[in-house]
């Protein structure tokens, strides 16, 4: 057996392994596919709207007016967060009714959000029903808090995700690139492709801190925001295990989401994320293999949320490797006149792994594009076109973004709440009012269901 012949049927034997194990996952993209359960609320909850606001003034009028335009009927309030109490942030904020907190200790959202809860006396929390964290260049739907007050009716959920459409697509082209459209086709991947299954498997979601709602019962639970990683929302995740709290994905209540424009910027904004992630796999790992070995057995849950991306990350590896081997092989072969062979590396163990990897990547993005195609529908065929075609590409920078982040989490280093920069919109929360009308209407419900709200 030849160096090629190996290489050629190890990479054969561990893709198909790796395809084998991630089968399970891979029937879970149906669900993307369903209508999602819908409930009409059976009473007018109070919802508080809490929004991190450092160094914002710039970006979020559109916020502050898309919440004017708001339709639900029942009480909600607004909480605005500061660190800077000369921030011109909290004269704006003060014009809308909103409650300021000024917090110049802040080197997180976690010390954002706990010292916003901690804030709150005895009576002002019993007061509410859930909290809503809204980022300062977020734009909710006209129907966004109506929809969270309906998402409550599952009592049986702690957390609830809602859905993220891109908010550049209100700007003109220079607001948009493959970077900004791949970036909003991530909240697709996670949500349609990913946590509409987790729900039917009763798995902890993917959370997403912009546009997440918290019950005040589960805020008292863990004694305000305890979280203080990069990734807070990633961080009560891993706590979601071994707390026993339960999430879910509700569509219907939309926020549209700022992405980054350049590379330089979308590139720092995942490396946070992903630098956040170690932080947090750190922190808890550990605990939930403790917990389960307690228990004797590891759950679907906790094997999905410490081991889901392993299949991924052994079809990754193998098809880096086996291109590199490839590359290494022509060359000798090359250089000792072997032109079949080095022909046969270059095809075999260079165009051939990366074109499956392609195609496969190409095939999972597409399907994560029409599973949310309301998302994607306002920008041309043309720009969805090339975010599809530069996918793959988009998702294999995160393997150089993982190998830095591990070593930025084992160093310390670099580790500050870094701000992202922001693009400018005329009349962002108007053009969210005109999209939301034409976004697919919920089912009405049934006739019980009506008698009983």
């Amino acid at each position: 057996m030849t160096l090629f012949d190996g290489f050629l049927i190890a990479y054969i034997v561990l893709s198909v392994l790796a395809v084998l194990l991630y089968c399970p996952r891979m029937f879970g993209f149906f669900c993307a596919f369903k209508k999602p359960p819908y409930k009409r609320a059976t009473q007018k909850r109070k919802i508080g709207i809490v929004i991190p606001a450092r160094n914002e003034s710039s970006v979020i009028g559109d916020l502050f007016d898309s919440i004017r335009r708001q339709d639900y009927e029942g009480p909600f309030d607004v909480n605005v967060i500061v660190k800077d109490p000369l921030d011109p942030t909290i004269r704006l904020a003060e014009e809308m009714g909103a409650r300021v907190l000024v917090v110049p200790e802040q080197t997180c959202k976690g010390d954002v959000l706990d010292a916003f809860f901690h804030s709150l006396t005895p009576e002002e929390m019993a007061s509410y029903d859930a909290f809503v964290i809204v980022d300062a260049d977020g734009v909710p739907a006209p129907t966004y808090v109506r929809e969270l007050n309906n998402a409550l009716e599952w009592e049986e959920y702690d957390i609830f995700l809602t859905r993220k459409y891109m908010k550049n697509c209100f700007g003109d082209k220079k607001h948009r690139t493959v970077f900004s459209n791949n970036s909003a086709l991530t909240w697709a991947m996670l949500d349609d492709l990913g946590n509409r299954w987790r729900i039917e498997q009763g798995i902890p979601l993917a959370l997403t801190g912009q546009g997440m709602m918290v019950r005040r019962s589960l805020v008292e639970k863990i004694g305000g925001w305890p979280y203080r990683s990069l990734t807070e929302d990633y961080e009560l995740r891993l706590d979601s295990l071994l707390k026993g709290f339960k999430s879910f994905y509700y569509p219907y209540a939309v926020l549209y989401t700022e992405e980054a424009v350049g590379h330089r910027d979308n590139y720092n904004r995942r490396l946070r994320w992903l630098t956040g992630y170690a932080q947090c796999d750190d922190k808890y790992k550990k605990l939930i293999q403790e917990k389960a070995k307690q228990r004797g057995k590891m759950s679907k849950a906790e094997v999905e949320c410490l081991y889901g991306v392993y299949p991924l990350a052994l079809f990754a590896a193998t098809t880096i490797l086996t291109i590199l081997a490839g590359c290494g092989l022509a060359i000798f072969y090359a250089t000792q006149g072997m032109t079949e062979m080095w022909v046969r590396s270059l095809i075999f163990l260079v165009g051939m792994p990366f074109g499956i990897m392609y195609l496969l990547l190409f095939t999972y993005s597409t399907l994560a594009m029409i599973a949310s195609r309301e998302a994607f529908e306002v920008i041309t065929v043309g720009e969805r076109i090339a975010m599809l075609f530069f996918s793959p590409f988009y998702l294999l920078e995160y393997l150089p973004i993982y190998i830095q982040s591990r070593i930025r989490a084992k160093r310390r280093n670099r580790l500050a709440w870094e701000q992202s920069e922001r693009q400018h919109y005329d009349g962002a929360a108007a053009e969210a009012e005109k999209a939301s009308a034409a976004l697919e209407k919920p089912e009405e419900p049934a006739e019980e269901e009506k008698q009983s709200a």
